[in-house]
C-alpha cells in the first residue's frame, strides 16, 4: 500500500469531532486525465487512509501500447490485470480494520480497457487468464465516478507532461469515455457518486475540494449527481 505524502491540514477529518460515517472503502475511477489519482491521494490524506494506486507507470508495455495498440494491447492488459490483482489481494491480507482505504481503480474496468483493445482471439486468452485468477473483488462502499469532456482531458494530458500519453489519440479517448458512460449507466454494484469534473479543481483549490470532501461524505447510498458549478452557483 502507498501512503500519501500530501499535507492537508484544511482538508483533513478529525475522527474525534466528525461524527458522519465513514466510507470504509472508496474507490474513484474515471477515463485517463480526468483526476481520479490526484482525486484518490486528497481522500487518503483527509481521512489519513490506505492508498492504492493502479501503478500505470510501472506498465512496460504502456508507451509501446499508446505506440502501436495493435502490437502491444494484449501485454499491456494482462500486466494491469496480474498487477491489480496482487493489490487486491495484499489489501484483503492486510489490517481489514483500517479506518478507510482509498483507490484509484476497479478491477472491473480492467475488462473495459481489454474489450476496446483485443481482438476476439486476444480477448478470449484474457479471459482465460482472468477465470483462473479467481480474484475475490471486495465492493467499494462509495465509488466516484470523474466525468469531463475529451478535449479536456486531452487538455490535462498535455499538461501533466509524460511522454508515453502524447502517443494518446483523440478517437481512443472517445471511444473509452463512452465505454465507462455505458458501464456506469448500468453499475449497481455499490453506492455511486458521478461528478462533473470538467470545471473543479479538486488538485490546487481547497474550496472545490471541500465541495467534493462534503458530498463523499453525505452520499452513502444510490446514485447521486454531482455538478460543482451548479452548486457554486447556488451559492452565490
Amino acid at each position: 500500500m502507498n501512503q500519501a505524502n500530501i499535507d492537508l491540514p484544511f482538508s483533513r477529518i478529525k475522527p474525534e469531532t466528525d461524527t458522519r460515517v465513514w466510507p470504509a472503502y472508496v474507490v474513484v475511477e474515471g477515463p485517463i486525465g480526468v483526476g481520479k489519482t490526484t482525486l484518490a491521494k486528497r481522500l487518503s490524506a483527509s481521512f489519513e487512509s490506505d492508498l492504492m494506486l493502479e501503478g500505470a507507470a510501472e506498465n512496460p508495455f504502456l508507451e509501446k501500447f499508446y505506440d502501436n495498440p495493435q502490437a502491444a494491447a494484449l501485454p499491456t492488459q494482462l500486466h494491469f490485470l496480474l498487477q491489480r490483482a496482487r493489490q487486491l489481494k495484499s489489501m484483503q491480507q492486510e489490517d481489514m480494520f483500517a479506518p478507510v482505504r482509498v483507490a484509484d481503480f476497479l478491477i472491473e474496468k480492467d475488462r473495459l480497457f481489454a474489450e476496446l483493445t483485443l481482438d476476439e482471439d486476444e480477448l478470449d486468452l484474457y479471459e482465460q487468464v482472468y477465470a483462473n485468477l479467481a480474484i475475490d473483488v471486495p465492493t467499494p462502499d462509495l465509488v466516484v465516478y470523474l466525468q469531463a469532456p475529451v478535449e479536456v482531458l486531452l487538455e490535462r494530458i498535455s499538461k501533466r507532461g509524460l511522454r508515453f500519453e502524447q502517443f494518446i489519440e483523440t478517437g481512443y479517448l472517445e471511444r473509452l469515455c463512452e465505454t465507462y458512460i455505458k458501464f456506469f449507466y448500468q453499475y449497481n454494484d455499490a453506492p455511486l457518486l458521478i461528478v462533473n469534473a470538467a470545471d473543479i479543481d479538486f488538485a490546487n483549490n481547497d474550496n472545490d475540494y471541500q465541495l467534493l470532501l462534503d458530498r463523499i461524505m453525505s452520499n452513502t447510498s444510490g446514485r447521486h449527481y454531482f455538478n460543482p458549478v451548479t452548486f457554486k452557483d447556488d451559492m452565490i
